[in-house]
């Protein structure tokens, strides 16, 4: 790696924390602390990894619940990769013409009629998280699940402090959560959103997770949880592809082998399609491999312009080909490969300017975990119920949001991204494991629909070519587009003439993706971990430990 000497245009807000023991980053402090309740009890970084989503469930409501979706990627202590696929499923009875779009071009070539697919109930598609979930704890966990379980129980049904980073996004959605009772009567009590500080409690899902606790995945996919979510959808007068009690049976989890890349000297780990990321986290890193970043500069326009450039193209080969593997063909291989981007570097453009085309849908809003423990474990997690509170509704008796990934499907019939039953959404998640010389580097992900993967990417630079810090990889100022605008952070804004000069329609935003959340390995055993400023991200280190045999008290 690359040592850091210019300075930096920004200042980190929050504080890594180092230890031997495990490591557990996610975005909010009582899913740290849960994660690190289990690793402490003498569970593995699966254990952890599952007791913190379980309670992110609860403390995140607006991001992930037990009925969405995601992508957990496991390396084992043995070197061995897994990523369990739990994303969710278009219903068994979803048709290609299910929706009405209301455009065929521009920004609204997503939207449909009503909003059918964007919230409601016909917005729901096969949730996979919950079995996810139970299935990698089952396979790769030491501790029985009831006891992962329990944390999530309690906060449940004790309650928790509101934070201001929940209350702001009830507010952005409480027109359409006012729509529910059920869901207005726990976040809009008196019609107004919950405000910062007040307490939080869910008495409801703290006995839907009892029943979880005692039946595992079952309790939804099959029992009693699945019975009531079928029969609050089935409330809708429509009744065009709506979820069943069949797919929610019939749902199955799956385990794929990850993509796997190699840049400057290191292994890049990452999820195969579904999932954009494996594939063109792969293909931006060798087209860059052939520039040195170093001597560019993290602040320098320069650098920046071919970031930009290198984004564009990784989207518009991901526009060509990407989807559910088992619908779509998808060179995967073609992308990844050097000779393919040696010649991509011709594509690159010494003056920019925005592509037409149109814009898939894939939600902001998703959680990011990262976990590690002492025996050689690693978790990265990206799970979601899509939009900001799913479905906009509550299962009544149940405290269950529904996910609205059925949004993420082009509406438009006959597209390679169309509704068709069974097909697995698309999605930009990029849990990522870094390795060099065969060992663990880096593991991290973040939130941030189709601002993920090329996130993941600026910050595996950053730590590779820019010599950062973990704190500072994770809190980099980034930037983004899709081959349309072009995206800064603030701090960055000092290039937005430069750029624009160089033919890029410049925005500056508050942020480019969500909270990122990563841990780097050291050779002696000693972990860090470092989450950012754009979520409640915190770190939850586990040093010390038990007595050696034979050290006991004495006066």
């Amino acid at each position: 790696m690359q040592t850091q000497n210019a300075p930096l245009p920004f200042i980190c807000r929050k504080q890594p924390a180092s230890a031997e023991g495990g490591i557990v980053v996610t975005n909010h402090p009582l899913s740290s602390a849960a994660g690190y309740e289990v690793l402490a009890s003498g569970g593995n970084a699966i254990d952890a990894a599952v007791a913190s989503l379980m309670v992110l469930t609860v403390v995140e409501p607006m991001m992930v619940g037990i009925a969405g979706g995601g992508l957990s990627h496991i390396r084992l202590a043995d070197g061995s990769h897994h990523v369990v696929d739990a994303l969710a499923t278009a219903p068994g009875a979803a048709r290609t013409d299910m929706y009405r779009p209301v455009a065929d071009n521009g920004p609204d070539y997503m939207e449909t009629d009503g909003r059918r697919s964007q919230f409601g109930e016909a917005s729901v598609a096969v949730p996979g998280n919950l079995a996810g979930w139970c299935m990698m704890q089952e396979k790769f966990g030491k501790l029985a699940f009831a006891d992962l379980v329990e944390p999530a129980i309690r906060f449940a049904r004790n309650g928790f402090r509101v934070s201001s980073y929940l209350t702001g996004t009830i507010a952005q959605h409480q027109d359409d959560m006012a729509r529910d009772a059920e869901i207005s009567s726990l976040y809009l009590p008196g019609g107004s959103p919950l405000k910062a500080g007040d307490r939080l409690v869910q008495s409801d899902y703290a006995q839907s997770l009892g029943l979880i606790q005692r039946e595992g995945a079952s309790a939804l996919h099959g029992g009693l949880l699945g019975e009531a979510l079928v029969g609050r959808l089935a409330e809708d007068a429509g009744d065009e592809g709506k979820l069943s009690m069949a797919d929610l049976v019939g749902y199955r989890p799956v385990i794929r082998q990850p993509v796997v890349g190699n840049y400057r000297g290191f292994r890049v780990v990452g999820p195969p399609p579904p999932a954009s990321s494996g594939v063109h986290v792969t293909e931006m890193l060798n087209i860059l491999e052939g520039f040195d970043l170093a001597a560019m500069g993290f602040d320098s326009t320069e650098r920046l312009h071919l970031i930009l450039e290198t984004i564009r193209i990784a989207f518009e080969d991901r526009r060509a080909a990407s989807g559910d593997p088992a619908f779509v063909d998808i060179p995967v291989e073609r992308y990844i490969s050097k000779d393919y981007a040696r010649a991509a570097r011709s594509r690159l453009r010494d003056i920019g300017g925005a592509v037409v085309h149109p814009a898939p849908y894939e939600s902001h809003n998703t959680t990011h975990i990262t976990v590690a423990d002492r025996e050689g474990n690693i978790v990265a997690a990206t799970h979601t119920i899509n939009g900001l509170f799913g479905a906009r509704l509550i299962v009544p008796g149940t405290g269950i949001i529904p996910n609205n990934y059925m949004h993420n499907f082009d509406p438009h019939p006959g597209k390679a991204l169309s509704v068709e039953p069974g097909k697995r959404v698309p999605t930009s998640m990029a849990p990522m494991i870094v390795l060099r010389d065969g060992k663990p580097a880096f593991a991290l992900g973040l939130p941030g629909a189709v601002r993920i993967f090329p996130s993941a990417m600026q910050a595996i630079v950053n730590l590779i070519d820019h010599g950062m810090t973990l704190q500072q990889a994770v809190e980099a100022p980034r930037i983004w587009t899709d081959g349309a605008h072009i995206e800064l952070e603030p701090a960055l804004a000092h290039h937005a003439d430069a750029l624009a000069s160089r033919g890029h329609e410049v925005r500056v935003v508050p942020h480019i993706g969500g909270g990122m959340n990563a841990i780097a390995f050291g050779d002696n055993g000693t972990m860090t971990g470092a989450a950012c400023w754009r979520a409640d991200g915190t770190v939850a280190a586990l040093g010390g430990g038990f007595a050696d045999a034979g050290v006991t008290f004495h006066i």
